[in-house]
């Protein structure tokens, strides 16, 4: 990135720091802010504010892992990701970032860190026997949403539209049964997030940007809570719906159009705030205008394939709509209802800083100053900027809804990870990937995290 001729070379990596400096101020903030009011009022649901999570201090069998896996891509993540081959790079970016996840999953050990996550009260393995007859299920799915119906849905189950769940009910009846295969699931499929992410960033702006960013979407603080979370299989399907209509408008491809319209119909029944992935899509649109232009035809498969999905679950007899509507009354009768909006609103925004790391916040300050210079920056800078704006902008508008009051370190997962790009705009890489390994590692070890 160009520095601007009227600023000293050294003006640029002071400001980052003061973005970061800003960062770490929200979330001492929050901590001290969240813990008078836990302590006073107890309205708040979480042990280690703003993080559902309490205190516990430990070590795990993953834990040399993931200190070499720290290591390795710290001092060699920048280098490779410059100098492999692309078809190489994307393999290696997902077995790096699953080996990241898991070796994180695995300081808590197996059966805490992977095979329990989804098999709680509140996880969707404890219905797996209620869908037996899936049609059945589908069509008296609405009438057990709220708290006082009866056999009413565990927590994550009502949060949720039933593709969610139908995808693990899917998983056993394969033979891919209990908690451990669920849990192998989201991390496999969550790491491929990554490689959707560097795959958009390369057909929207330009290789060197998606090359830069990718040791920062593999060292992650995220990846504390995508291991494991169903919230990253959400991830991944989000990530590739834009990935492919990011192919769709800069190869003109009817088929990625079509692909990518099926898997945006899919994220919305795989989570009702998933629906704001629309703005990130459409600033895929924006950047591909001139494809759309040369081939308006791209707008029909996409479309068709954005039905699909709905027409299969509304003839099944689910209501989307009904759904939302009664998981709003839902959210009001449980912890959403007491939560304290005028808290979450800005605590949220520390969690986003815990989960993308002190490197995103400078990052973020960059994307900003791209945009601002956006007439004399370079063209492949600027759309980079305007794609993490954009989720930006999603993740703003899902804080000001008021139904992400505590937990999005998790729920926000299918956003942040598109802030994370925002990082192919800082120098010295090596320097804020040191920052980011050791903000997980700490988060990992020193706390207990549980959703």
């Amino acid at each position: 990135m160009r520095t601007p001729p009227s600023a000293p070379p050294s003006r640029g990596p002071r400001r980052d720091l003061y973005a970061a400096g800003a960062a770490v101020l929200l979330v001492t903030a929050a901590v001290l802010a969240g813990r008078h009011i836990e302590e006073t009022s107890r309205t708040l649901f979480v042990d280690w504010p703003p993080l559902l999570a309490s205190w516990g201090p430990h070590l795990g069998p993953g834990t040399p892992a993931a200190v070499l896996v720290a290591i390795a891509a710290v001092t060699h993540g920048p280098a490779l990701s410059a100098r492999l081959p692309w078809r190489a790079l994307l393999p290696a970016v997902w077995g790096t970032a699953m080996a990241w996840i898991l070796s994180l999953a695995l300081v808590d050990g197996w059966h805490r860190g992977i095979a329990r996550r989804l098999t709680t009260r509140y996880e969707y393995l404890q219905v797996i026997d209620r869908f037996d007859d899936i049609p059945a299920a589908l069509r008296d799915f609405t009438q057990h949403i709220l708290l006082d119906s009866p056999d009413n849905w565990p927590a994550h189950i009502a949060g949720h539209p039933p593709a969610a769940t139908l995808t693990f009910v899917l998983l056993d009846r394969i033979g891919l049964r209990g908690g451990g295969w669920a849990g192998m699931w989201c991390v496999t499929v969550g790491a491929t997030a990554c490689v959707a992410v560097l795959v958009t960033i390369r057909a929207l702006a330009d290789e060197a940007l998606a090359r830069r960013a990718a040791p920062f979407l593999v060292l992650a603080p995220a990846a504390v809570w995508m291991g494991t979370s169903a919230d990253a299989y959400f991830a991944a399907v989000a990530a590739w719906a834009v990935a492919l209509l990011a192919l769709a408008v800069t190869r003109k491809s009817l088929g990625w159009a079509g692909a990518s319209g099926l898997l945006l119909g899919l994220t919305c029944y795989l989570s009702y705030g998933l629906t704001l992935v629309a703005l990130i899509a459409a600033a895929v649109l924006v950047l591909g205008r001139d494809g759309v232009r040369e081939r308006p035809a791209l707008i029909a498969p996409l479309l068709a394939g954005l039905a699909v999905v709905p027409t299969v679950f509304t003839l099944a007899g689910f209501d989307w709509w009904e759904a939302y509507h009664l998981l709003v009354t839902r959210y009001g009768q449980g912890a959403g209802g007491i939560r304290p909006y005028g808290y979450w609103v800005w605590a949220n925004l520390a969690c986003t800083v815990l989960i993308t790391g002190l490197a995103t916040a400078a990052g973020a300050r960059r994307t900003g100053a791209v945009l601002l210079r956006r007439r004399t920056g370079p063209r492949a800078g600027v759309r980079l900027a305007f794609l993490v704006s954009a989720a930006l902008l999603a993740l703003l508008v899902a804080d000001l809804s008021g139904m992400s009051k505590a937990e999005t370190e998790r729920i926000w997962l299918p956003f942040a990870l598109w802030l994370l790009p925002a990082c192919a705009f800082l120098p010295r890489p090596r320097v804020w990937l040191t920052t980011q390994a050791l903000l997980a590692l700490l988060l990992n070890h020193l706390l207990l995290t549980g959703w």
